[in-house]
């Protein structure tokens, strides 16, 4: 009997180990898939740009590019730089599938431009409110313009890297990093 009681407590103890750290590396991983998903997203806009997809009926020389507003930190938006400024004007600009959503308590916590060394020196430095990544062909390259400080393909300022910051429910952090190459990475970061 004592045993019994003694097997008992330590598959007990086991599987609680196994539920809290499963429920922990769940919100984990739903934070690394968002992650690739706005790195994806950024990089269809990037094919877009590059291929010359048509906008509307005859317009085949747009940019297209993805547009981060830190004060609606659960959408992002997919968009076609009809008049050619670098930024995201409208919704009659958007592209199917945009707006995106992030959903379950995910949201986008931060957007710096230049990248930082991580999340915590970016938002700390160089903190944006707005930024539109556009890409236009022939090159990959990325037309990055933060804070309504414009970069129209190669007119004004471009700022050479951005990062956008995630946050998920419990706190753990991921960057994506997009460079002026048109490189886009994502990073992990420290919990906040």
């Amino acid at each position: 009997m004592v045993e019994l009681v003694v097997v008992t407590g330590i598959i007990i103890v086991v599987s609680s180990v196994v539920l809290v750290n499963n429920n922990r590396f769940g919100g984990v991983v739903q934070l690394e898939n968002l992650a690739y998903d706005v790195a994806l997203s950024i990089r269809q806009a990037q094919v877009y740009g590059i291929s010359v997809q048509r906008y509307g009926a005859d317009n085949f020389s747009s940019g297209y590019g993805m547009h981060f507003d830190i004060n609606d930190p659960q959408h992002y938006e997919l968009f076609a730089d009809v008049d050619r400024d670098g930024f995201f004007d409208s919704p009659d600009e958007n592209v199917s599938p945009s707006p995106y959503t992030i959903r379950n308590g995910f949201t986008i916590t931060g957007l710096c431009a230049p990248e930082g060394a991580d999340a915590a020196t970016c938002v700390g430095t160089t903190p944006v409110t707005q930024l539109d990544i556009v890409f236009k062909r022939p090159e990959a390259d990325a037309w990055i313009s933060a804070g309504g400080v414009g970069c129209a393909y190669g007119a004004g300022t471009c700022a050479e890297s951005a990062r956008i910051i995630l946050l998920s429910p419990r706190g753990d952090v991921m960057s994506v990093i997009v460079g002026a190459n048109g490189q886009i990475s994502v990073q992990r970061e420290a919990s906040q």
